[in-house]
């Protein structure tokens, strides 16, 4: 391992890279609960998605660490599984069969780009501004959705409002909202300390605190208002009923039977001719590309990884791994699996090669025998995660120069439409179309990438015949 993973030549040694790589996965292990509960609200059961989330990161981060040697972990990304069931499914109205294969050709499409230099290039045509306006804003759209699932923010006539915390709703989804805001204050606390594995440790305590609520009877079960049990039931007919579960989502996208559309008669082929299939398809790839790129590039910048030029060597199988994952892992039955940035935790500890990335790897793998109770923790308890990650991805604002107009309205636009509009993808449109138009009547011109127009013509048309 030593030889080959080059431990000396990365001034790094066997125990630093398990350190690191151990690390990495209580960083990350988050995505075991919140995925689930994610793509569940799209229909998907939630242990076939919870051992199709274990066994993609695994595959992906072992993809990475033999294509790269770099010490970078995959799994489904957040925002990603949200567009997915939010937006494609539970919005637009498409079965998550067909979702999963939008994410397949996407992932085909990526394999494709990243053997040449076209995933780079595209990357580069897109302004800075908007690649962070889309960090930001999926930020904000998260943090949305795990207020909503702490109920925190309720329907309200106004639409929205804040809960209330008075007697009669204390017993229920007002004792979850004051759990979520304990269990937020907790790991803001610990990620302000630099406790390792804060953002896992912070959804395991706001699940005990809820079981001792049960408990003690302050928490009442009441499946009418959604207030389930919070044991989690520890036996073997649990990890079969997930395997049986996952049996039913692997390979699911092949089945053109169950490509459908809400409200519509159409079925199977026939949905591959609509435009819809082509933006939602687009509005993957779009954030994927960011996102890992994004990740790629920030992390091996804390790691002392770029050349001299500021390009990451070796990035051909990085993104090689990234694409083959997000394919791989939609036949298993989950969404899009890209580069985790809780990577850097790992590259914080010393971590600097493919060993790290093995070691976080088979933890994933094993961590398929403790499904009872990652499926058992509620999707309150994993709203402080979401929170957080939102945190992470609303820092990026900063980057905006809000003094250049041109970039900035675009920006702002995507920023605000995501969480208000409750889709991603609608996000995208506004900021590209509103940044080629603003631009085009402008001295900056000539400066617009072809690749501009052809998305700004295409998402005007998605308006004008859908």
């Amino acid at each position: 391992m030593k030889d080959f993973f080059k431990l000396k030549e990365n001034n790094t040694n066997f125990n630093r890279e398990l350190l690191a790589g151990l690390t990495t996965f209580l960083a990350m292990a988050y995505i075991l609960a919140v995925n689930p509960n994610i793509l569940s609200a799209a229909g998907m059961p939630a242990g076939g998605v919870f051992f199709a989330t274990a066994i993609a990161s695994f595959v992906g981060t072992c993809l990475m660490a033999f294509f790269s040697n770099y010490p970078f972990a995959l799994a489904p990304g957040m925002g990603l599984n949200a567009y997915f069931a939010y937006t494609v499914v539970l919005g637009m109205g498409y079965s998550w069969q067909f979702a999963l294969l939008a994410v397949f050709v996407e992932g085909l499409i990526f394999l494709l780009l990243s053997l040449t230099k076209v995933r780079e290039n595209i990357f580069n045509c897109i302004p800075l501004p908007l690649k962070t306006a889309v960090s930001v804003g999926i930020g904000l759209f998260i943090a949305f959705i795990a207020l909503q699932n702490a109920h925190i923010i309720i329907d309200a006539p106004t639409l929205v409002s804040f809960q209330s915390f008075n007697k009669a709703n204390i017993q229920g989804h007002g004792l979850c909202a004051i759990l979520v805001i304990i269990g937020t204050m907790l790991t803001a606390w610990g990620i302000h300390k630099g406790i390792r594995g804060s953002i896992l440790i912070g959804i395991l305590v706001t699940w005990v605190l809820g079981i001792i609520a049960q408990l003690i009877g302050l928490y009442v079960i009441d499946p009418e208002i959604g207030c389930f049990s919070l044991l989690p039931r520890f036996s073997f007919k649990t990890f079969t009923a997930s395997y049986n579960e996952f049996t039913t989502v692997f390979g699911a996208l092949f089945t053109p039977a169950e490509w459908t559309l809400r409200g519509s008669e159409s079925v199977g082929f026939t949905l591959l001719k609509s435009t819809n299939f082509i933006i939602i398809m687009l509005a993957f790839m779009f954030v994927d590309i960011f996102d890992t790129m994004g990740t790629l590039i920030g992390v091996s910048t804390k790691a002392n990884m770029l050349d001299k030029d500021g390009k990451l060597p070796r990035i051909k199988g990085a993104l090689l791994s990234d694409s083959i994952a997000t394919a791989v892992g939609a036949i298993f039955g989950t969404s899009t699996v890209t580069t985790f940035v809780e990577s850097a935790s790992g590259v914080a500890e010393g971590g600097r090669t493919g060993l790290t990335a093995i070691t976080t790897a088979f933890l994933f793998l094993i961590s398929l025998l403790f499904a009872p109770i990652f499926l058992a923790i509620p999707s309150f308890a994993t709203a402080p995660a979401l929170i957080i990650v939102g945190f992470y991805m609303i820092s990026g604002i900063t980057k905006i120069d809000f003094n250049n107009y041109l970039d900035a309205i675009p920006a702002y636009l995507t920023i605000l439409i995501m969480p208000f509009a409750y889709s991603i993808s609608e996000g995208i449109c506004a900021g590209i179309i509103t940044w080629t138009i603003l631009n085009f009547f402008s001295p900056n011109r000539k400066n617009i990438n072809p690749l501009m127009y052809v998305l700004t013509i295409l998402f005007l048309s998605k308006y004008v015949l859908l």
